[in-house]
């Protein structure tokens, strides 16, 4: 039997190496822009290396997991993020131990480089909240918040009144706030 999109998750499960050669080729994209983005600062092969344990991690752990093909992106997509970060934290302990006697300004560089990964963590989070939305209130938020527009200029731009913006943003708001991360953002 081959592996195709309708049985690899079955046929991962049972530890058949067709669908992990499946799973590379169908989510070798995603895996390394995911990676990628997270080690943007780090070595083309320490990426790699990130790829490859997170390849493992699937096929060793491949009985854990239960839902569907879009699930299975979505657990890949998760995994892929906390073991590039994993890397990223390793790299840096090294970094540190290597250069422990290093000038003051090039450990506040590495913390600086950390904040901008947690605060880039922090806006992909956002995004995707924001993209579970009503398409309406997609563009409410991302004229609001990217766009940075008055409630006024939203409203005239699409045709609604300033009080349905207003409610909307209000709704919205409440929505993300359910996800303890984003509460602090909006509160």
């Amino acid at each position: 039997m081959k592996c195709s999109s309708t049985n690899f998750i079955a046929r991962l499960k049972k530890q058949k190496e067709d669908a992990l050669d499946y799973i590379i080729e169908a989510y070798l994209p995603l895996v390394k822009t995911i990676a990628s983005k997270i080690l943007h600062n780090m070595k083309r092969s320490d990426i790699e290396e990130c790829v490859n344990d997170v390849f493992l991690t699937v096929w060793q752990n491949a009985h854990q997991f239960h839902g569907d093909a879009q699930d299975f992106k979505k657990w890949i997509g998760t995994i892929t993020k906390y073991k590039a970060i994993d890397c990223y934290r390793q790299a840096e302990k090294q970094m540190a131990n290597e250069q422990s006697d290093a000038p003051l300004e090039q450990k506040a560089s590495a913390q600086q480089t950390d904040l901008s990964v947690l605060q880039r963590e922090e806006k992909n989070e956002l995004l995707f909240a924001i993209s579970q939305l009503e398409s309406l209130d997609r563009d409410i938020f991302m004229m609001k918040y990217y766009l940075e527009l008055s409630n006024s200029e939203i409203a005239d731009h699409l045709g609604l009144t300033k009080a349905a913006v207003d409610n909307r943003l209000y709704r919205g708001k409440k929505v993300l706030a359910t996800n303890t991360k984003l509460k602090e953002r909006f509160v």
